[in-house]
């Protein structure tokens, strides 16, 4: 059974789409669900000022997407790492066991989209 917050974010996703211009992209995928996730974002001064996903698979994918974008907006770099799949469950008010590896998917892309973006800077700005 999913929580009426699961429910929400499945039915409304917030932050759907492309983003072009964005300064990160992350992808990830679990080729035994199926599921596949992109989240972009935009950074500015060191801090999240917009987050988008694109997303395909289950109800509780997307709507990991959905609250992983909601909770990284406005955050720091840092504060953006330090999102664990545990963190977005329970922002979720719960996940079925069965479906954690979707928290798990949202934090890691949210990772790897950080991580590309830093890995921009550093091609950008040599040291």
């Amino acid at each position: 059974m999913y929580s009426d917050k699961v429910m929400d974010h499945f039915t409304n996703p917030r932050n759907v789409g492309d983003m072009a211009d964005a300064d990160g992209i992350g992808e990830v995928g679990n080729p035994t669900c199926g599921d596949a996730m992109r989240i972009y974002i935009k950074v500015r001064d060191d801090r999240i000022t917009d987050a988008k996903f694109k997303t395909f698979g289950c109800g509780a994918a997307i709507a990991v997407s959905s609250m992983v974008t909601e909770m990284v907006k406005g955050k720091t770099l840092d504060e953006g790492l330090a999102i664990s799949k545990e963190a977005v469950a329970s922002a979720l008010d719960g996940l079925p066991a069965q479906k954690m590896h979707c928290s798990n998917l949202g934090a890691d892309a949210l990772k790897k989209a950080i991580d590309d973006y830093k890995s921009r800077q550093n091609k950008q700005d040599p040291q």
